[in-house]
């Protein structure tokens, strides 16, 4: 399969299919629904498509995974990884931090770094620095969900207490 190539990222036709071990020795984009029945091991960073999939393990230095992405082997990372949505895989090996987002299905993760998990996943062991359980991803971004935290702590310690619904917080602007 023909691979295009700019300076040390290569990229791979919309919808290909690579039979055999695959190696990039660089960084590698891959596009949506495209498939590999081997190995993948890339020198640098990997960007999976959506509803791509790859047979056995994958290797790089750091990932994004895309949505409904099947990987039948272990995937291993040396830095950071993004699991986007509904993507299933047996294991996680990272370096650095693993985000794993709503519906992804995989064994155990280990990383290095912290585990950020947003909404409901599927998994075995978490071990990493430290897990962190974010149930809705826009709080975090926007920063209320640091917000109530600090007000509710403060008010525990002061022993004054207040309150204000989550309708309250989503109106006020920050």
């Amino acid at each position: 399969m023909k691979l295009y190539r700019d300076g040390d990222t290569f990229i791979a036709p919309k919808g290909s299919y690579f039979e055999g071990n695959v190696k990039i020795n660089g960084n590698f984009i891959v596009p949506p629904c495209t498939h590999f029945w081997g190995h993948l091991a890339v020198d640098g960073n990997l960007e999976l498509g959506p509803h791509s999939s790859v047979r056995y393990k994958v290797t790089c230095r750091n990932a994004v995974i895309g949505s409904d992405v099947k990987i039948g082997g272990d995937v291993n990372v040396e830095g950071d990884i993004t699991v986007c949505d509904n993507a299933k895989m047996p294991l996680i090996n990272a370096g650095g931090d693993v985000i794993l987002r709503p519906g992804v299905e995989t064994g155990d993760v280990k990383s290095s770094g912290t585990i950020y998990i947003f909404g409901k996943v599927k998994s075995g062991k978490l071990l990493g620095r430290q897990v962190k359980v974010l149930r809705n991803p826009a709080d975090e971004y926007r920063g209320d969900y640091a917000v109530k935290q600090d007000v509710i702590s403060e008010s525990e310690e002061s022993g004054f207490s207040f309150e204000k619904t989550q309708e309250e917080y989503q109106q006020e602007d920050y």
